[in-house]
């Protein structure tokens, strides 16, 4: 069982024909860092970036001093290539394991209970005695633990081993794991539940949920108008009634045309108290209270008038103005107008907060497994009943709003497509982070008994955690087999049990990928997954991952020829072929064969990528490193022709080929006045590029029914989509006729082939007088 599955930063290349990674990646990042930690509104938020900042500083210092040598798959020299790293974005090691630094509570926790030291080595030798040993044991018989790092499913190993009288084995692998007792955690966390059933997944688990609503606060907005409700209007309306106590003609305002008793001056001055009061326990609405807002005006008469017995004319003009703009607003206090206008206000007052219906649904998932996800979310996303009314004081019947109801949506535990149905799987890249759990339940079927396979399992979901390193030249990410504890289960794994369940879900989730998500390139995550699975299932299927043009050195791995290979085999002959002026007789012979090497074949794959792109030398640029990586994304139909060929994928190509053409449409819609038009325009022509694919699965009638179509979907979209993509549109119909393309991608006024990367300006961001050749 091996995993060698490049992943995104993870290149068959290195940083532009260097062997070193550059420090100005990572210290742009630092920047970035510290400026969010100074200068975002939220303290969270700044907080968080803060410690990012300090990791940062870490990969600096770790690069500066050489104790960080990024780019090899064993970044920190004191720690061997299983131990899991702890990665920043780009790849970049920290140089810190994630199953080191501070003790975590459950390891105090332990600790507590065992009556040991608070301290990693001790916790790791009680773990060995026979106290610790049956500790472990009831754990893999109950299935009550949960692995959140690698490591830490270290020791169950060591108990299994054991239980099974394979001692000497133990040993071994105790004897691997001693060096870093004190540094590492390798006991797992105890759960009050085992995990649910295996075909369930879920995004995100109860305990997720809860802690992300927990960090929502009170809408400050919101609030702000809350108290203005029910404290300050309130009070606004006591003060005008008493200024108009002392007017002649309450409607124009001509306040203090009477002369106020001494009963008047006596309520004014309780009155003026209160607002003392208030405004000491109710903060947000300083700005209503204002000296220049209606209330501040008449507050402050008020206080001079109580303290003078007089106001000056200045003063008393203010007043008047504001007292008879007040009535002209809202109507006498007491008025049918101004009774319904506070009715309302004070409806709209008494709705619950989002923040405290928010308290209630933490206390709702309270209840549940915090490990877990959730088979019904009915309870969760309730109305609120008349016991959590009497107990929260929050209106029986209230309804949660979208915003806490979005944040439960992901916690639902269901088969994936039920997921994907629901909106709950938005993309093919969330549905990469579900992956694993299936796949793990398939790889542990290899086990021979329920314990073994539960560990199997929650060691795989574990490690599928763990974040992929920026690596350099030809380097593969660490594989699940060297961890130590996986490597010493090996014996027991039958990879003829597992053959099955691998292949059954390869076949589940290549399909999902494919027809639940068209127009997208399949993440490399995801890839990863279903190369794991093809060769669990004992199938060649060189599957290839999407490669980074910033670290991109021109070379390629002996998959990526075989991938082009299959393409070869499915393709020749077709539209793919013609459309992109593919010689696929010439790529089948690509292939390793007798009397030639497979570098001499990556080689020459490598050089038909760089001649189909434009030239073989030149100086080096992102842009021209990405052109090379779209030809061999071309030659291999990156994936499809290898699930549908080898994989044996099958589908309702015409259904697809709309779907795909449709969302390239929504994707072109997005190009004007987009600061990212670039990656638009990339992201239009891969969905081009699977249209183009699925096109030429399809039957002739079928093709052509497609083709005559595409004029309708256009004119569903704004008249700049079709615009944009009327070359592209006539060069398909053109190679579909049997047309081709001249040597500059041009077929003819106004047809077009469709490429992605560009080393000069895109004809698709050419405005509407450009010339068809720009």
């Amino acid at each position: 069982m091996n995993d060698n599955a490049d992943q995104q930063r993870t290149t068959d290349a290195g940083p532009s024909a260097h062997t070193s990674v550059s420090a100005s990646y990572a210290a742009h990042q630092l920047a970035q860092a510290y400026r969010t930690a100074l200068t975002h509104d939220d303290p969270a938020t700044r907080t968080r970036a803060g410690e990012r900042g300090k990791r940062w500083r870490a990969v600096l210092a770790g690069m500066a001093d050489g104790s960080l040598r990024i780019g090899s798959r064993t970044p920190v020299a004191e720690l061997p290539a299983w131990v899991t790293p702890e990665v920043v974005r780009g790849g970049f090691a920290t140089g810190a394991a994630s199953a080191g630094g501070p003790l975590e509570p459950y390891e105090r926790k332990l600790a507590r209970t065992f009556g040991v030291e608070a301290d990693r080595a001790a916790l790791f030798a009680y773990g060995l005695g026979e106290d610790g040993l049956a500790w472990l044991d009831g754990l893999l018989e109950s299935g009550r633990y949960h692995v959140a790092v690698p490591e830490e499913a270290a020791l169950l190993t060591v108990a299994w081993l054991v239980r099974r009288g394979q001692v000497e084995e133990a040993a071994e692998l105790v004897g691997e794991l001693g060096p870093f007792a004190g540094r590492l955690r390798f006991l797992p966390r105890p759960a009050a539940h085992p995990r649910p059933d295996a075909d369930a997944v879920h995004r995100r688990t109860a305990g997720d949920a809860g802690a992300a609503l927990a960090l929502r606060g009170p809408n400050e907005a919101i609030e702000s108008q809350r108290e203005a409700l029910t404290v300050w209007q309130p009070f606004a309306d006591e003060l005008l009634a008493l200024w108009l106590e002392t007017a002649e003609h309450a409607e124009t305002g001509d306040v203090l045309a009477r002369v106020p008793d001494e009963d008047w001056y006596r309520r004014a001055a309780a009155l003026l108290s209160r607002y003392e009061e208030l405004a000491a326990t109710h903060h947000r609405c300083a700005k209503r209270r204002g000296p220049k807002s209606n209330l501040g005006i008449m507050r402050g008469a008020l206080d001079e008038t109580v303290a003078a017995r007089t106001l000056t004319p200045r003063r008393l003009g203010l007043l008047r103005h504001a007292v008879a703009s007040a009535v002209r607003k809202r109507g006498l206090p007491g008025s049918t107008r101004h009774g319904e206008l506070r009715a309302a206000q004070a409806q709209q007052a008494a709705r619950p907060s989002h923040h405290a219906l928010a308290q209630l649904v933490i206390r709702r998932l309270a209840r549940l497994p915090q490990e877990a996800g959730v088979t019904d979310l009915a309870p969760l996303l309730a109305p609120v009943d008349a016991g959590e009314e009497r107990d929260t004081g929050l209106p029986a019947g209230a309804e949660l709003p979208p915003a806490v109801r979005k944040v439960v949506g992901p916690v639902l535990s269901a088969p994936v497509e039920v997921l994907v149905e629901r909106g709950v799987v938005p993309s093919a890249e969330v549905l990469a982070e579900l992956v694993p759990q299936l796949v793990a339940a398939a790889s542990a079927q290899a086990y021979p008994e329920g314990a073994l396979r539960s560990l199997a399992d929650a060691n795989y979901r574990a490690f599928r955690t763990r974040r992929s390193l920026l690596l350099l030249n030809l380097q593969h990410q660490v594989r699940i087999d060297e961890l130590p504890w996986v490597r010493a289960l090996l014996p027991h794994r039958s990879a003829s049990a597992g053959q099955a369940p691998a292949r059954q879900t390869l076949d589940r989730v290549a399909a999902l990928a494919v027809t639940g998500f068209p127009a997208t390139l399949l993440p490399n995550p995801l890839i990863r997954e279903l190369s794991f699975l093809a060769r669990e299932s004992a199938l060649d299927a060189p599957l290839v991952e999407e490669l980074a043009a910033d670290i991109f050195e021109g070379t390629f791995s002996r998959k990526y020829v075989a991938a082009a290979g299959v393409a070869a085999r499915l393709l020749g002959g077709s539209l793919y072929e013609r459309y992109y002026g593919i010689d696929y007789a010439a790529v089948g012979e690509l292939a390793p064969g007798e009397g030639k090497a497979g570098g001499e074949s990556t080689a020459a794959f490598a050089q038909l990528c760089a001649r189909r792109a434009g030239g073989e030398g030149g100086g080096w640029s992102v842009a021209a490193n990405g052109k090379v990586i779209e030809q061999a994304q071309i030659l291999t139909t990156h994936n499809l022709a290898v699930l549908v060929h080898s994989a044996g994928l099958e589908s309702a190509w015409e259904d697809l080929a709309r779907r795909t053409f449709a969302r390239t449409c929504r994707i072109v819609r997005q190009v004007p006045g987009n600061p990212r038009a670039l990656r638009k325009v990339k992201d239009a022509a891969y969905a081009w590029r699977q249209l183009v694919f699925f096109l030429s699965l399809c039957d002739k009638a079928a093709r052509e029914r497609v083709l005559a179509w595409l004029d309708e979907e256009t004119a569903a979209h704004p008249p700049e989509v079709a615009r944009r993509l009327a070359p592209a549109v006539a060069g398909l119909r053109h190679t579909a006729a049997g047309g081709s393309f001249g040597a500059d991608g041009t077929a003819g006024p106004g047809a077009r082939r469709f490429l992605g990367w560009s080393t000069r300006g895109h004809w698709l961001l050419a405005g509407p007088d450009a010339g068809a050749a720009h």
